[in-house]
Order: C-alpha cells, then structure tokens, then sequence
C-alpha cells in the first residue's frame, strides 16, 4: 500500500543479494568428458574414471594418462584421438570416462 515500508530480514536480503549476483556473474565450460570434444579440439586429460583396471593399463602403457595433451581427430563412425604422435580408437564408453580440460 501507498506509504507503507516494507521490512526485511537481513538474512534474507543477503540470501537474495548473493542469487543476484550469481544469475549474473558469467561462466565458461573449461572441462568436459572426451566424448564432448569437437573434432580438431585439444584438451589435457584430467582424470580416468575406467572401472576397467585392465583397459585403464592399456591406456596408460600407450601413453593416455593424466596431464597428457589429447586432440580428437575423428567422432563418427568411430572416436579417434591423438595423443602425442599415435593415434587411438576408442570405444564411446571409454572416452566418456575421460576427462579432459580444454585448451
């Protein structure tokens, strides 16, 4: 109503204060599975989350291991990457469980 004054708690003026702020504050995707890559993309792997202690060895022994630099050459029919001068085929459950950051 006209002239009335509205009272707020400061809990909640700080609660609104900080949603505020965080619709606007602006954000960038720096990481992602290898699957989400673009062809041509580079990312430097991150984690391994293969279950599969025999695949993630094989993986490792061919040089795909945390901090290796990575670039997705080929998505369909099959995901192709490369990592360092060999080049990879690998199952989408796979890359799916590979984490990259993006560079």
């Amino acid at each position: 109503m006209k002239g009335e004054t509205l009272i707020i708690h400061p809990s909640f003026f700080m609660l609104y204060l900080s949603l505020i702020v965080t619709m606007f504050t602006p954000f960038s995707v720096t990481g992602c599975s290898l699957e989400l890559l673009q062809v041509g993309e580079q990312g430097i792997i991150t984690s391994c989350k293969i279950p599969d202690d025999l695949v993630l060895k094989k993986l490792k022994s061919l040089g795909v291991a945390t901090g290796t630099v990575v670039t997705l050459e080929q998505q369909f029919p099959s995901l192709i990457i490369k990592a360092g001068k060999i080049l990879l085929n690998l199952e989408k459950e796979v890359a799916r469980a590979i984490y990259v950051r993006i560079i």
